[in-house]
Parts: structure tokens; C-alpha cells; sequence
């Protein structure tokens, strides 16, 4: 084992969600998933903060989900339960075992899909994998999560929807983006089709490090600035979550909303560097390309 692993007993990491229906929607399509992923295998209560030691991984996962009628609440939550199966029993190298995890578990839901009146089910999916001094990240669809660090906040994921590949193109600019009438369509998620191309990142954890992941219910309502004031103002991560949420459905709250906010201490962590960038620490393991015609 690598010297990670090695002081993974000095890593502790404390996290919580919420997800919430919103002010407008009747059923919560999103889910979310908090496990610390040892041999007897805890899950996190809704609402309650928990502390996991790093010695074995810490899987934070946010899935929003799509489709018919109940369609997108089973999507949703076969993609974290799927997720947490696969990760439950990933070995080896840790960037190779989370690609794998998500292809797996898209594969569960598409084969879920066939079934009668749940064609066309999807779901997005962002995880954070906590193990030892990394965090292994991964995305599909436009859930996203952020790094805070040293009082900023940085997005370390990439929208895979069709509004930021028109961005990413320069045929729009960001603020057009929220005004789109093609905003909310994704160019993958899980389900979808049999294959998916995940993107994942390792990132290299310092000691205070905290981590948010969404669904798009929130960060379509408040900037990266606004969640990282909630975060910092807030006295502890429940009431972080609590705010979030609470801003998002003040704001109209026309979709489900959901957040998982998480905080890494410990001896086993270095403390942030003088001058270290977050992108010497975030490293890309595999990319989404978009189709070249959009």
C-alpha cells in the first residue's frame, strides 16, 4: 500500500446533507449518498452530520434524476445505490476503479431502463470518493461539486450540458447561459445508453479542505460566491446545508434542491501550501468531449 493509505488513521472526514422537493415540484427526483465504504458498511442519516475515518473511502454522491412519471426517483437511486455496490468493492489503483465503478453503475440503470414505462429513465451523477490524502472525483451530466480552500471557492467539475459546450465553444457567453431556453438539456447522463464516459479527477486533499456537491436545483439559483458565504458565515456544516437550501427555495425553488457539504481534518493531511494553486493539486484522470456539431 501506498504511504496515502498509510496515514489514512489520522483522516477524518465530516460531512452532511440535505435534499428537498423544492417549493414548486411534487416529488423529489434527487438523491443523495453518504457512505463510509468499510467492511460493515454506514450510511449517513438525512440532515445529521457524520464523522468517517479515511482509512477505508468516504463516498459522497448527489444524483438528479429524469423521466416519466416515477421514472427519475427510481434513476436517481439506482445510480447511488449502484455506485456505492461497485465502490464497496473497488481495489487497486483508485483512478482506474472509480471509472469502472461508473460505468458499472451506468450499466445497471440502463439495463433498469428496459423495463416497461421506464424508457428514457436517466440521472446525473457527481461523487467524491475520500481516501487517504485524495479525493477522487467524478462527473456525468451537470451536477457539480466545488473546493474550498483557503477562503475561495473553485468549481472542480465540468457541466457536461449543452449550453456549456455552446460556452466552451465561445457561440455564448456565461450569463447568456442561464437565460437559454436550451439550458437544462444534458449531452449525457447515466442510463442514457449502455456506455457513458465519466470524467475523473484526482485531487490531492490539505488539511480544512471542504467539499460541496449540488444538484443544479441549487447552483441554478445561487453563484459559486453566494454558496461559499452560506458555508463560511455558517457555524456549523448542518447549518450550511440548511442555508443553502433555504436560499435556493427563497429564490424560487423551482426545482428539487440538494447539497452535501463536507470538511477534512487530521494530522495525516498537509496543511494548504503557501502559494499552491488548486489546479497543481487537481489532476484529470479522463475527460468528456462533446460531439463536435451541437
Amino acid at each position: 500500500m501506498t504511504s496515502t493509505v498509510q496515514r489514512a488513521e489520522d483522516i477524518t472526514v465530516r460531512a452532511c446533507g440535505i435534499t428537498d422537493v423544492g417549493r414548486v415540484r411534487k416529488n423529489n427526483e434527487d438523491k443523495l449518498l453518504i457512505a463510509h465504504l468499510s467492511s460493515v458498511a454506514k450510511t449517513a442519516p438525512p440532515a445529521q452530520a457524520v464523522a468517517f475515518e479515511a482509512s477505508y473511502p468516504v463516498l459522497l454522491a448527489v444524483s438528479d434524476g429524469m423521466g416519466g412519471a416515477a421514472a427519475g426517483e427510481v434513476a436517481s437511486a439506482l445510480v447511488v445505490e449502484a455506485l456505492r455496490r461497485a465502490m464497496s468493492t473497488a481495489r487497486g489503483n483508485w483512478d482506474e476503479a472509480t471509472i469502472r465503478a461508473v460505468e458499472r453503475a451506468n450499466r445497471e440503470v440502463w439495463q433498469a431502463s428496459q423495463q416497461p414505462g421506464r424508457h428514457g429513465m436517466g440521472a446525473t451523477l457527481t461523487a467524491i470518493c475520500v481516501h487517504g490524502t485524495e479525493a477522487h472525483v467524478a462527473e456525468v451530466g451537470d451536477s457539480r461539486a466545488y473546493l474550498i480552500r483557503n477562503g475561495q471557492i473553485l468549481q472542480i467539475t465540468h457541466d457536461q450540458s449543452f449550453v456549456q459546450a455552446l460556452i466552451d465553444a465561445g457561440m455564448i457567453q456565461p450569463e447568456e447561459a442561464e437565460r437559454h431556453p436550451m439550458r437544462s438539456m444534458l449531452l449525457q447522463a447515466m442510463g442514457l445508453d449502455p456506455e457513458v464516459k465519466a470524467s475523473v479527477a484526482r485531487l490531492d486533499l490539505r488539511r480544512g479542505d471542504r467539499l460541496l456537491l449540488c444538484s443544479d436545483g441549487l447552483s441554478n439559483k445561487l453563484s459559486a460566491e453566494e454558496m461559499l458565504t452560506a458555508i463560511e458565515q455558517a457555524p456549523s456544516i448542518e447549518a450550511a446545508c440548511q442555508r443553502l437550501v433555504a436560499l435556493a427555495n427563497g429564490l424560487g425553488g423551482e426545482d428539487n434542491i440538494t447539497a452535501i457539504v463536507a470538511e477534512v481534518h487530521g494530522d495525516g493531511l498537509t496543511p494548504p501550501r503557501r502559494g499552491e494553486k488548486v489546479d497543481q493539486t487537481l489532476h484529470t484522470i479522463t475527460e468528456f468531449e462533446p460531439p463536435r456539431k451541437i
